[in-house]
């Protein structure tokens, strides 16, 4: 035994790193690593603005802003928000872990259609989705009047307040889940659910014990997305008349008491990052990687036998009461303007029905345009937090992170005003720009992508990357060649949602859009606020259409 190997370990390794070789020294951050560092440190100066913006706001309301925070109604209002924002999710993460197993990990028929339609209500914006239900659920709605003659049923229950926000919100944000669990299960070793088969353990003992601790980071990213997306969603509580927290925020707004606004937005904040802090301690220190060796092939598929026409059953109700019935509503929209209000308002008829279409080709490239830009752009950004706090976990890689997050939960209006203030105080030719535009998208959706990438990084073993580096290899062609292919699947969830939320943005586009710039959400909520449903329809159908199509090919072509 040396003499050296009789000194104390942590005694050893600090004369080591005093005199000994570089190789005993702490690592330095190479090149990559800086650049990957400087883009996230440009990212979270980004989102800061907002922040910033509301506490300049918030030291002009004073007084009046103690008073309304110490007021009974908002403490309920707050509680009212949080109670909503937990059944959401608590019911969404229900719908879509199911649903993306069924459509992975099983041999159901046509389950890529499935998965696809399935994915397509989070297009909907929750506006247009309220109003729609409101139709057939209410209590002398659509839905009566086809049960009626069957029967004899005279009045359904009142679904307004709560039920009817929690059904609204539950159905067009379960995507949320469904697309990260869908990437990951893609990336499940199939060996683990192989070893507890093999260990006696049956299917459905199998997915509790394996699957299902496998699927929590992915889980857990999509459903803090989804009480973020509940706590600032404006369109569907106040359409079912449910008080929460933003409607508060959007009135003060509205009467331009921005300062008390910011106050208020700013407990937004504070709630979202206690949320945050809660989601982190949740995480664990659970490993998710793959440790063993071999070579990546397809998992067994699971037969269902008989339960596939459950499935089916179930898949189908689903996707009837999510997309087939809203669809519905509006093409009913579409054919009442077609042959009432159309004809009826124009000398032209047809003609003006077929300009009035035309009209749409404009809007509809501006919306594609921008939100594929804005995908692009949220991708590239949020790749860097994502490999540094997976990759060299630290308390400021994590602090970056949560970040990320609190955009997600203010109103995009709230967002939008933040960037009008700097942009005319320090950047006046960024104003009322496509640039502008698209910061505000980042801000907003970057945390959709932050948590699908991280998910996927998660469950790559860092060996791999060693193994890539011990070759010689530099870190760029190791990411280029190695992580980037295994973490694709979360990189392409990630960017599917923030392409499908920015088709749908409103707040943000109304405000920061240049002069002239019309997308279809736009031009919804303009025909929905002077009450022309039938003109809403077109527009929100082609909106439907633009945004499934990208994710229908991208579900078709996974192998």
């Amino acid at each position: 035994m040396n003499f050296t190997d009789q000194i104390p370990l942590p005694l050893r390794s600090r004369l080591l790193r005093r005199s000994g070789p570089k190789a005993w020294r702490k690592p330095r951050l190479h090149s990559t690593q800086l650049v990957l560092v400087g883009v996230a440190v440009v990212v979270v100066a980004l989102i800061l603005l907002v922040p910033a913006y509301l506490i300049l706001r918030m030291a002009g309301a004073g007084r009046e802003t103690v008073e309304i925070l110490s007021k009974g109604n908002t403490v309920e209002i707050l509680l009212n928000t949080m109670v909503l924002a937990g059944s959401v999710t608590f019911a969404a993460a229900i719908i879509a872990v199911p649903v993306a197993w069924l459509t992975v990990c099983s041999d159901l028929p046509g389950k890529r259609i499935w998965a696809v339609l399935a994915a397509l209500p989070l297009v909907l914006p929750s506006y247009v989705a309220a109003f729609v239900y409101m139709t057939v659920l209410t209590p002398k709605g659509l839905l009566q009047q086809l049960l009626e003659p069957w029967t004899g049923i005279e009045r359904l229950p009142s679904l307004l307040g709560f039920p009817g926000a929690f059904v609204v919100l539950t159905f067009i944000s379960y995507p949320f889940i469904l697309l990260p669990v869908r990437a990951a299960l893609k990336r499940m070793d199939p060996s683990l659910m192989e070893a507890a088969r093999s260990l006696g353990s049956s299917p459905r003992q199998a997915f509790v014990r394996v699957t299902l601790p496998y699927l929590r980071p992915s889980i857990v990213a999509g459903g803090l997305l989804v009480t973020l997306y509940v706590i600032r969603d404006f369109g569907a509580v106040t359409m079912w008349q449910y008080s929460t927290f933003t409607r508060i925020i959007y009135n003060r707004y509205l009467s331009y008491r921005l300062d008390t606004a910011a106050a208020l937005a700013l407990v937004v904040v504070v709630i979202t990052i206690s949320i945050l802090c809660l989601e982190s301690r949740s995480r664990g220190k659970a490993r998710y990687e793959r440790l063993s060796t071999g070579a990546a092939r397809q998992p067994r598929l699971v037969k269902l036998g008989p339960w596939k026409w459950p499935a089916q059953l179930f898949l189908g109700s689903l996707v009837m009461a999510t997309l087939v019935l809203p669809t519905v509503g509006l093409l009913i929209w579409l054919w009442r303007g077609w042959i009432q209000d159309w004809s009826v308002h124009s000398s032209g008829g047809s003609a003006s029905n077929l300009q009035l279409l035309t009209s749409l080709f404009q809007p509809a490239w501006s919306s594609l345009s921008v939100s594929l830009m804005a995908a692009l752009l949220a991708v590239i950004l949020a790749l860097p937090i994502a490999i540094l706090v997976v990759r060299r976990p630290s308390r400021l890689s994590r602090f970056m992170e949560r970040l990320t997050y609190i955009g997600f939960a203010l109103p995009g209006l709230v967002v939008a005003l933040a960037l009008v203030f700097f942009g005319i105080q320090y950047a006046p030719s960024f104003y009322q720009t496509v640039p502008m535009m698209l910061a505000a998208y980042v801000i907003l959706f970057i945390p959709q992508t932050v948590g699908s990438q991280r998910a996927s990084l998660l469950q790559i073993s860092s060996g791999l990357e060693e193994a890539a580096r011990s070759l010689g290899r530099r870190p760029l062609s190791v990411f280029r060649r190695v992580t980037f292919p295994l973490v694709l699947p979360g990189v392409v969830a990630g960017g599917a949602l923030v392409f499908l939320t920015s088709m749908k943005e409103l707040p943000a586009t109304l405000i920061l859009s240049p002069l002239g710039f019309t997308t279809l959400s736009t031009q919804v909520w303009t025909n929905i606020n002077e009450a022309f449903f039938a003109r809403a329809a077109a527009p929100t159908l082609l909106l439907l259409l633009l945004s499934s199509l990208p994710l229908a090919l991208l579900t078709l072509r996974d192998q």
